[in-house]
This record gives C-alpha cells, sequence and structure tokens, in this order.
C-alpha cells in the first residue's frame, strides 16, 4: 500500500457526519473532522447559508430537554454522543450515524433593525416563529392573529382573492396549538384572509422586520429556559430560570404551568456567582444575606450558564445606546408618516369640495382637473403602508429597514457584538466564583469575536 492511500484512508476514518437543523426546518448534512472544534464548523453553516452576521447564533445540542449552546473553541467531540467518536466500518454508512445539531439564536435582540444582515434577520425571524408556536400568552390572544398576517405576508407575499381563498394556509403552522383548539381552524381561516390582505405592499423584509418588533413584545417567546433546584438533595428540578431580553427570571414549575417568582431586569442584578454546583443571583442595592442561592445539577451546567447570562448582560448594556438611536428614527419615521397622512387626507376633502363645485358649475375644465387629482389620489393610497405622496414610493423601493442599517449604525452594533464572545465567560458582575474575578467592561473592548 502506497503512503498516499494510507494517508487517504486515515483521513477517511477521521470524518464524522453532521446534520444541522437550521430555523426554517432545512437542514445541513456536513462532512467533519472527528477532531475538529465548534467554530469550524459554525464557520462554515455561516458560510452555506451566506449569512454576513451571525453574532446573534449558536450551535446546541439538547441535552435532558434543553438547548446547550457550544464553546466554540472547544472540540465538536465534547458535545456529541459517545458512538460519533468511534471508528466505524467501510460501506455505505462509512461516516457513521449523524450528529445532530441545532443552529439558532442564542441572543435575542428586540429589534430586527439591529440585524443589518437580512440572510441572518431571515433565520432570526423563523427562530421567532417556532418560538410563537409553544408560546403560552393566553391573555394576549390578539398578537397571535397579527402575527400570523405578517408572517402569510413575509411567506406568500400580496394576498390574491383568486389565488389565497380556503385552505390557503396550515393554521397549526401559525399558531400556537391553544389558539387552533379555542377558535377551530375554521374560524382562523375565515378571519385571517382580511388581515393578511390589510398587510398588502409590505415586503418580505418589512413583514419579517414587523413579525420581530410584535412577537419579542410576548413574554415567554425571546427566552432561554433552564432548570434549576432548589438544593442539593432535590431530585427532579423545582424551579426554572428564564433569561429574557432585559434580565432573569425565577419560576416555580408546578405541573406543566410555571409561576413567576423573580423578575430581575439586568440594571437590578448587582451580581451574579457560579462556584462548582451553586448560582447565586445578589440583587443590587440590598444586602448580602438577601441573595438568592440555587443549584445547578453539575459544574459543565454552571459553566454554561455562565458563559451564556454573562454574553447577554453585555451585549444588553453595549446595545442601549443604539437601540434609543434606532427608538428616535423610528420615532421620527411615524411622525413623518402622520404628517404625509394629514397631507393626503386633506388633499381628499380638496378634492370633494372640487366635485361638488364641478358638478354645481357643469365645468368640464373642472371636471378634467378632477380626474388628474384623482388618479394621483387613488395611485398613491393603493395601499394602507404607503405614504399618499409620489416621492415616498421611489423611497420605499429601499424599504424603511435600509433607513436604519445605514454604516455608522451597524458599526456600532459590530463593535458591541465583537464583546459579546462566544468565548468569552466573563462579563462585569457576573463571577464564577474564586479565580474567574469579571474585568471590567473597558478592558474587553479590544477583544476580536469569537
Amino acid at each position: 500500500m502506497s503512503k498516499f492511500t494510507f494517508q487517504n484512508n486515515k483521513v477517511m476514518q477521521d470524518r464524522r457526519s453532521v446534520c444541522v437543523f437550521l430555523p426554517n426546518d432545512e437542514a445541513l448534512n456536513i462532512i467533519v473532522n472527528v477532531k475538529a472544534l465548534c467554530q469550524e464548523l459554525f464557520i462554515q453553516v455561516c458560510d452555506l447559508l451566506r449569512l454576513k452576521d451571525c453574532h446573534l447564533f449558536g450551535l446546541s445540542v439538547i441535552q435532558n430537554n434543553e438547548h446547550v449552546y457550544m464553546e466554540l473553541m472547544q472540540k465538536l467531540c465534547k458535545y456529541c454522543p459517545k458512538e460519533w467518536k468511534k471508528e466505524v466500518s467501510k460501506g455505505i454508512d462509512q461516516f457513521g450515524p449523524p450528529m445532530i445539531i441545532h443552529f439558532r439564536v442564542q441572543y435575542y435582540v428586540e429589534n430586527g433593525r439591529l440585524i443589518g444582515d437580512r440572510a441572518a434577520r431571515y433565520y432570526y425571524y423563523w427562530h421567532l416563529r417556532k418560538q410563537v408556536l409553544q408560546s403560552q400568552c393566553m391573555l394576549h390572544e390578539e398578537a397571535y392573529f397579527l402575527l400570523a398576517a405578517y408572517a402569510l405576508q413575509a411567506d406568500l407575499g400580496n394576498y390574491k382573492r383568486h389565488k389565497h381563498y380556503g385552505k390557503y394556509f396550515e393554521p397549526e403552522a401559525y399558531f400556537p396549538p391553544w389558539v387552533v383548539t379555542k377558535r377551530g381552524k375554521e374560524y382562523i381561516l375565515k378571519h385571517i384572509p382580511n388581515m393578511h390582505k390589510d398587510q398588502y405592499a409590505l415586503t418580505a423584509s418589512e413583514a419579517h422586520l414587523k413579525y420581530i418588533k410584535e412577537a419579542v413584545q410576548l413574554d415567554d417567546v425571546a427566552v432561554h429556559y433552564y432548570r434549576l433546584y432548589k438544593d442539593k438533595r432535590e431530585i427532579d428540578a423545582s424551579l426554572m430560570l428564564g433569561l429574557t431580553l432585559q434580565g432573569l427570571q425565577i419560576f416555580q414549575v408546578v405541573g406543566e404551568s410555571k409561576q413567576l417568582l423573580y423578575d430581575f431586569p439586568w440594571t437590578n442584578v448587582g451580581k451574579l456567582v457560579f462556584v462548582g454546583k451553586k448560582f447565586e443571583i445578589l440583587p443590587d442595592g440590598l444586602p448580602s444575606a438577601r441573595k438568592l442561592i440555587y443549584y445547578t445539577g453539575c459544574p459543565m451546567r454552571s459553566r454554561h450558564l455562565l458563559q451564556l447570562l454573562s454574553n447577554s448582560h453585555r451585549l444588553y448594556m453595549n446595545l442601549q445606546p443604539v437601540l434609543r438611536q434606532v427608538r428616535k428614527l423610528e420615532e421620527n419615521e411615524e411622525k413623518k408618516q402622520y404628517r404625509e397622512s394629514y397631507i393626503s387626507d386633506t388633499m381628499e376633502l380638496d378634492i370633494e369640495q372640487l366635485e361638488k363645485r364641478s358638478r354645481a358649475s357643469g365645468s368640464s375644465a373642472g371636471s378634467m382637473k378632477h380626474k388628474r387629482l384623482s388618479r394621483h389620489s387613488t395611485a398613491s393610497h393603493s395601499s394602507s403602508h404607503t405614504s399618499g405622496i409620489e416621492a415616498d414610493t421611489k423611497q420605499r423601493d429601499l424599504g424603511p429597514e435600509d433607513s436604519f442599517t445605514g454604516s455608522i449604525l451597524h458599526r456600532k452594533l459590530k463593535s458591541c457584538n465583537s464583546m459579546t464572545s462566544h468565548g468569552s465567560s466573563h462579563t462585569s458582575g457576573v463571577e464564577s466564583g474564586g479565580k474567574d474575578r469579571i474585568e471590567d467592561d473597558s478592558q474587553d473592548d479590544g477583544n476580536p469575536t469569537g
């Protein structure tokens, strides 16, 4: 056997199969080296999806019904089943059974305009779609109907009477099961088409933005849930940690439901400490005797939660100046749309008066003038989302999201994301105990992205 053949066989023996599930229910089948780093696979997935802005996403495996996000500088085999590492025999299944990995949102943001890459925004939207299907906010049932209308506009485009009738979508793909059970499929299929029709002229990208903004307002959508134990002796976890956009929540698990015990915005969290299996929350402004102590079950879970919480906290704090800019821009756009709508409504009143005067005088010139004005008004009001002024239709070609994704705004966001390194396990106010004291944020400003 030649040296080349031997080396080639060795390379093939080190190859393994990975199946990466995407938020939109598609999957990527990738062959990797058994000793590959998680970062290598992550880069490969982002390249295949043509994602430029990957900072909010991560790779996860499901362990005990929880998503555990991979540390990118660790080897894949740290997270794989034992049989995946074993050398496989030659044949059809030469790479062995695939390792199941999920590409999903790891860090949430409250506004889709903070995601400059449309491909990234698309997968962020799809992740929220899946989260909405599991949502249980029963006091906000109307939100699910609006979300379904945005999603249908994003998925199918403008409502067409000859095409979109009857069962032109599956209610189960757009609504949580409890809404379908409560209202029934017939009710949904009867009322949603009109709401879909109301979104006329929204581009898919605009619909994604509206969906994201509405979905994250539901309490249980942009959240990661993890089990916690009251004490070391507890066998079945009776508590749940919720990592939200704004901070931390602690729930008491009662059967299939969760009862909120504590809600800590990031601004009210003085310190988080992980020591072995122990997890401590020290609320800001309270004496240390008032700290809350829970248990994670094992040091590896503590490490995972430490990294996820610290990076989420850092991203939240660093994004606040950018979010203020976005809100200000949105307010200016809403004021502009209101002014343009007011001008348009005034124009309609003038046209009605013209029409009355024209009929009274019988003037053909007045009639011709009215027709020109009427055509302009009809064109500008063909959509409830256009401004009623011709200049705005030219701007619409760009889409409103482009006015928020300027280079200055996204340079700032990128610098914020670069500090949310996938490999970092520290942030101010978060400790892993003992020697892992947290460094000040200013020292990490130059860190490259993981």
